[in-house]
């Protein structure tokens, strides 16, 4: 029996890195597992992976950022695995530059993918959970427990150079994350937040070497500063960057019951790290 058995659980931003980590944990446990990123490839790949390890995996590609795409994974979910139970909102990604250098276009790209689309996300399912909710309370007097968990980051707390974008979505995802966690409350679901520091993804890859995407018709490099990561294990009390493993524990137990009496919190992954 793993702690997950029969849970219908979406992830997004889980075709690479921590969501696809978590994908595999949660699988492991007895999830129902929706992998959904915007790369269709690394989307089926992950998908794949949980399959032929014994798994149940659906695989629903899309942009997050599309105000048409929520509905589609929230029916496509329905479609296939007839339930709900548990939401981890974690797509993102990065589009660094000091304030006076920032374009609109970059700062709007961060609050829509950060903060719009686990919005628009969360809206859509609330019609499914407030009705199952509504029912299972009827019939047994309370709602069987479901699980919401946003992706936050260090740089949403304390802030980071170069991120203002980046930090101010984070920072939104907290105060989305907290007030569900009330609205919600009523329904039997538990809302909390997932903040990660230094975790070794392509997010944190040297930028000198790491990927590019084209987001918004430009052409962005992914990572950070060689020099930044070089200094980073030294500012970590454990003295290294985190794995998408150990990332993604803190996931399944906010997923799992062990957490059926937390909700409205910030968790913060760091190895120790307060700044």
């Amino acid at each position: 029996m793993g702690m997950l058995d029969g849970k219908v659980a979406i992830l997004s931003g889980s075709g690479r890195g921590i969501g696809a980590a978590a994908a595999h944990m949660f699988a492991a446990e007895g999830a129902l597992v929706v992998v959904s990123d915007l790369d269709p490839k690394p989307t089926e790949e992950t998908a794949a992976a949980i399959r032929n390890a014994g798994g149940k995996a659906t695989v629903v590609a899309g942009d997050v950022t599309d105000p048409a795409f929520p509905a589609q994974l929230i029916q496509a979910t329905l479609d296939t695995y007839a339930g709900l139970d548990i939401i981890v909102n974690n797509a993102g990604y990065t589009w660094d530059g000091v304030i006076q250098n920032m374009t609109d276009k970059q700062w709007q790209a961060m609050l829509d993918v950060h903060v719009t689309a686990p919005f628009r996300i969360l809206r859509e399912a609330s019609q499914f959970i407030r009705e199952a909710a509504k029912k299972e309370q009827a019939a047994n007097g309370r709602a069987n427990p479901r699980k919401v968990i946003n992706v936050s980051s260090v740089s949403g707390v304390y802030g980071n150079a170069g991120q203002a974008n980046y930090s101010t979505g984070k920072a939104g995802i907290t105060g989305l994350t907290k007030t569900l966690a009330k609205e919600w409350g009523r329904y039997n679901v538990q809302v909390n937040c997932v903040c990660y520091g230094f975790i070794d993804t392509r997010l944190t890859a040297a930028k000198e070497s790491a990927e590019k995407v084209v987001r918004e018709g430009q052409e962005i490099a992914l990572g950070v500063p060689d020099q930044m990561r070089q200094m980073a294990p030294m500012l970590i009390p454990l003295g290294r960057p985190g794995t998408p493993e150990e990332a993604a524990g803190p996931m399944l137990f906010l997923a799992s019951p062990l957490s059926n009496y937390v909700s409205g919190i910030v968790l913060e992954v760091t190895g120790g790290r307060a700044v």
